[in-house]
């Protein structure tokens, strides 16, 4: 094979690798940071450092409360991908301004894409932390594997007009 996968496509994949390691049971994700064509940082979801996981109980407290999906994130034990690739960064003393976000999502037990779009957390630490954009896995209605790219100043330029709580692509929704 002589073809090189694209860029995009290439630090994805990385994304992917990374999300391998999470420990949330519902969901796998990872997610690098880019800047200057270098990776600068890299998170997956997972408990915070030295404390045990939902994988290492062997249940997910959030379910086990009947909690919905995307709400109430304060009481999963699992920092997310995005928070702790930024983390990461911080902790290496390494600059985000200006670099891009990569984030791949995957169900567990069937390994299919899922649409890894931050949650508000995530975005308003994204903005502050002076990314450039986004990209993320995102899955079709025949579960086929895709990616959209969103521009950070236009998340921060959207809340500065219509208000956060007007926000036109939320968690779990595509459009």
């Amino acid at each position: 094979m002589n073809e090189r996968p694209a860029k995009e496509d290439y630090y994805l994949n990385i994304a992917q690798v990374v999300a391998q390691r999470s420990t949330c049971l519902k969901v796998l994700i990872g997610a690098i940071i880019v800047k200057e064509d270098q990776i600068i940082a890299a998170g997956y979801n997972g408990a915070p450092r030295h404390t045990r996981s939902s994988l290492d109980h062997g249940f997910c407290l959030r379910r086990r409360l009947q909690i919905p999906s995307g709400t109430q994130y304060e009481l999963c034990r699992s920092v997310h991908a995005e928070q702790n690739a930024i983390i990461n960064a911080a902790r290496a003393g390494v600059s985000l301004l200006g670099g891009d976000m990569f984030i791949y999502g995957a169900d567990r037990e069937s390994g299919q894409a899922v649409f890894a779009f931050p949650c508000f957390i995530c975005k308003k630490m994204i903005i502050n932390a002076g990314l450039r954009s986004v990209l993320v896995s995102a899955a079709d209605a025949q579960g086929a594997g895709r990616t959209r790219r969103f521009q950070v100043e236009d998340w921060a330029r959207e809340w500065r007009e219509q208000d956060i709580l007007e926000d036109s692509v939320r968690y779990g929704r595509t459009e």
